[in-house]
């Protein structure tokens, strides 16, 4: 079993361009714009332990806002083995993104969405 820790959030919002700023001066949160990803990116620092960071972006019409928590693991398909397994349902099956990184995004048996992050395959 691996080392579960969050690795990623991120936000989906109806409209980023509000949320971004709203969670800045609410929270403190000093979020940069990805021209390349299209996601408003919280920076890694050193002082940020248990996970690497998080993001926002603005959601495509007719989908709803959301929050994703990624979850780290050493084998993303055996996860999504153990998800159908124990019930849950795959949300988007285990995909590469980028070079260096395997994600899956399910449900569990009442709906919630939650993912899992780690290497490629």
């Amino acid at each position: 079993m691996s080392d579960y820790c969050v690795r990623w959030w991120e936000i989906a919002s109806s409209d980023a361009e509000q949320t971004v700023p709203f969670m800045e001066k609410v929270l403190g949160l000093k979020m940069e714009f990805d021209e390349a990803s299209g996601i408003w990116c919280l920076p890694f620092t050193e002082e940020m332990t248990g996970f690497n960071g998080g993001g926002a972006f603005t959601l495509k019409q007719g989908k709803e806002p959301h929050i994703t928590v990624y979850f780290r693991t050493d084998d993303v398909d055996a996860v999504a083995e153990r998800v159908v397994k124990h019930g849950g349902t795959i949300h988007e099956a285990p995909f590469n993104i980028f070079e260096k990184t395997r994600i899956c995004l399910f449900k569990d048996p009442t709906g919630l969405i939650l993912a899992v992050i780690g290497p490629p395959k």
